[in-house]
């Protein structure tokens, strides 16, 4: 149990969390964008795995500044199985992300994140 780099096994688990922030049919590109995330120098695609079974997943990415001292890391998808939220396991990712941020010399954590999501804005 716990916080992994994903992998290209991932990618049905990937989908369905996806599927379940309203991005339909991503089964069709998928593992080929995962396969270009996971390669990425400057992208983190992590799963929180349970007892063999993927039940989160979230994508940062690391932003070079220029004309500041710090660099920013933003989250783009972020999410945990519906039937288990609340119990911990974002904030667990969130914490383990900020962690691997500081350590890339990001000072900044920007979240992207559709202003519907009403329940993510106050997570």
């Amino acid at each position: 149990m716990g916080i992994r780099r994903a992998n290209i096994k991932d990618w049905k688990a990937i989908s369905d969390l996806l599927g379940q922030l309203d991005y339909l049919y991503t089964e069709t590109f998928i593992k080929d964008n995962i396969e270009r995330l996971i390669t990425h120098p400057d992208e983190e695609l992590l799963v929180y795995e349970d007892n063999e079974r993927v039940i989160a997943f979230i994508s940062m990415h690391y932003i070079p500044q220029l004309a500041l001292l710090g660099d920013f890391a933003r989250i783009s998808y972020f999410a945990v199985d519906k039937t288990i939220r609340g119990k911990g396991i974002g904030n667990e990712i969130e914490e383990f992300c900020t962690e691997l941020a500081k350590k890339r010399n990001c000072d900044r954590l920007e979240v992207h994140c559709h202003s519907r999501r009403i329940d993510a804005h106050r997570f």
